[in-house]
C-alpha cells in the first residue's frame, strides 16, 4: 500500500487510498501515524455523493467528524492523482466539504457551518461545534503570546470540561490586530498541541462574527505551524459560509 506524509501549515496527516479494499482503518491509523509520526490519518474512499470519501481518524485512533487541515491535503492527494479536477466535493462525518485548488500549494475548503455556538456553557471559553455532528472547540481569549507550557494546564482542564460532552479541541486565541490572531490549539485525540488546526481557526471566525468583532469577515491566523486564511459570508444575520484557505504540502511517500 502506497502512503503520502503530508502537511497542512504543519499539521501533519498520513494519506492513503483506501477505494475496494476493506482494511481496519482505525488500527491502520494508529500504525502509519506510528510510523511517520503524524497528527492524523487520512483515508480515501468511493462515495455515492460527492466526488470521494473522506475517513479521518486522529493518531491514537479516535475517528474524527471532519478536519479542516486535513480536508486540504486530501484535495490535493485526489487532484495529484488524478481522482478528480480542480473544483471537488468531499464526503465526511460532519457532512459535505467542498474543496478548490487555487494553485502551488494552495488549496480552499468549505468548513461545516456551527450547529452549536455557547458563549455561556463554559464560560469564559466559547464552545462551537462545527457541523453535525460537529466537530466540537473550546475557545479561549488571551492577552499574551500563547505559551504551550503555561496554558497547558487549561488546555487538559478544558479539553476533559463536563460541560463538553465528546471532549474538545482546545484553541487559545490573542487578538494582533482586527483581522490577525495568534492561534495555539491543544487537539484531543493527538493529545498535545498540533502545529495549526483548521477548523479551530474557522470556530473561531464564526465566534468572533457572532459577537459582533470581525465585521469585514476576513481573518489571518497564525499558528506556529504556518498561516491560515478565513473568509465569512453571511445571509443577514446568519452565517452562510466558512473557507479555510492554506497550504498542501508532500513532505515524503511510502509504502507498506
Amino acid at each position: 500500500m502506497e502512503h503520502w506524509h503530508m502537511s497542512g501549515a504543519g499539521n501533519d496527516f498520513a494519506v492513503v487510498d483506501v477505494r475496494g479494499e476493506n482494511y481496519d482503518l482505525q488500527n491502520l491509523a494508529i500504525r502509519l501515524c506510528k510510523e511517520t509520526g503524524a497528527d492524523g490519518f487520512l483515508a480515501l474512499d468511493h462515495s455515492e455523493i460527492a466526488d470521494f470519501r473522506l475517513h479521518f481518524y486522529n493518531s491514537d485512533g479516535l475517528r474524527g467528524e471532519m478536519c479542516g487541515n486535513g480536508a486540504r491535503c486530501i484535495c490535493r492527494f485526489a487532484y495529484d492523482k488524478g481522482i478528480c479536477g480542480e473544483n471537488m466535493v468531499m464526503e465526511t462525518d460532519a457532512g459535505p466539504v467542498p474543496g478548490w485548488y487555487l494553485g502551488g500549494d494552495q488549496y480552499r475548503v468549505q468548513l461545516n457551518l456551527p450547529s452549536v455556538l455557547d458563549f455561556l456553557r463554559a464560560k469564559p471559553a466559547i464552545y462551537v461545534e462545527l457541523g453535525d455532528p460537529g466537530i466540537p472547540h473550546a475557545l479561549l481569549e488571551i492577552a499574551d503570546t500563547p505559551c504551550r507550557e503555561r496554558l497547558l494546564p487549561q488546555a487538559l482542564a478544558l479539553r476533559h470540561h463536563s460541560a463538553f460532552p465528546k471532549g474538545a479541541n482546545v484553541s487559545f486565541f490573542q487578538i494582533l490586530g482586527e483581522n490577525t490572531l495568534n492561534v495555539l490549539t491543544y487537539e484531543r485525540g493527538v493529545e498535545d498541541y498540533t502545529l495549526a488546526c483548521g477548523t479551530g481557526c474557522g470556530s473561531i471566525a464564526a465566534a468572533l462574527w457572532a459577537a459582533g468583532r470581525l465585521p469585514e469577515k476576513e481573518l489571518l491566523c497564525h499558528n506556529p505551524g504556518g498561516d491560515l486564511r478565513i473568509r465569512l459570508e453571511a445571509e443577514g444575520n446568519a452565517l452562510s459560509a466558512i473557507f479555510l484557505t492554506g497550504p498542501a504540502t508532500i513532505l515524503s511517500k511510502g509504502s507498506i
